[in-house]
């Protein structure tokens, strides 16, 4: 035999998510996926690229230094902290304006 279903109660129902709300996440969730996108091409370019073809970018200096040398001494390591800075300053941005948008 068929058990009933439960009524929808009134809790449930006020966190039904509305057309606009699922825009907006949508939304939030896009641009997310977009800086993702972003900065794991960051992390490629600074390090696979640099080491890849480290021969063809010996002729480029950095502060007196081959840019593959550098890059695999102390450039890489600098530029992942500048990705995890720049996400984390990022997200807080985007999630503020998503959780403002919420309570309006």
């Amino acid at each position: 035999m068929d058990k009933p279903s439960p009524a929808a109660t009134p809790e449930r129902a006020a966190h039904t998510p509305t057309a606009e709300h699922q825009q907006r996440l949508a939304t939030h969730w896009q641009a997310t996926r977009r800086l993702t996108v972003i900065l794991l091409t960051v992390w490629l370019l600074t390090g696979f690229l640099t080491v890849f073809f480290a021969r063809e970018l010996l002729h480029l200096n950095l502060f007196g230094w081959p840019l593959p040398f550098y890059m695999a001494a102390q450039g890489a390591s600098l530029v992942y902290l500048a990705i995890i800075g720049c996400y984390a300053w990022r997200m807080r941005r985007l999630d503020r304006a998503f959780h403002a948008g919420e309570q309006a």
